[in-house]
């Protein structure tokens, strides 16, 4: 091996940890974006579908009324129990 060689496999070998923790990063980052670049493409799809499907559908709302006085009749008839005794 010439001296240039060793001396830059040296620097090399003195700076590897440094090199490596920066390599990881790196890797952790692109992994993030992908990550990151897939949700928004899933939340975009999953909009978008949601959008065609609710397109043509009206809302309707249904209004029912219920007679609640036998119910209030019998409350009423136990709290008037109640206070008798």
């Amino acid at each position: 091996m010439s001296q240039k060689k060793v001396d830059a496999y040296k620097a090399e070998k003195a700076n590897r940890e440094k090199i490596m923790k920066k390599e990881k990063l790196i890797l952790t980052i692109e992994k993030l974006a992908a990550l990151v670049a897939c949700m928004v493409a899933v939340c975009w799809i999953g909009y978008s579908v949601y959008g065609k499907v609710t397109e043509g559908q009206e809302t309707v709302t249904t209004e029912t009324v219920m007679d609640t006085s036998a119910l209030d009749s019998y409350l009423n008839g136990l709290s008037a129990d109640s206070e008798a005794e």
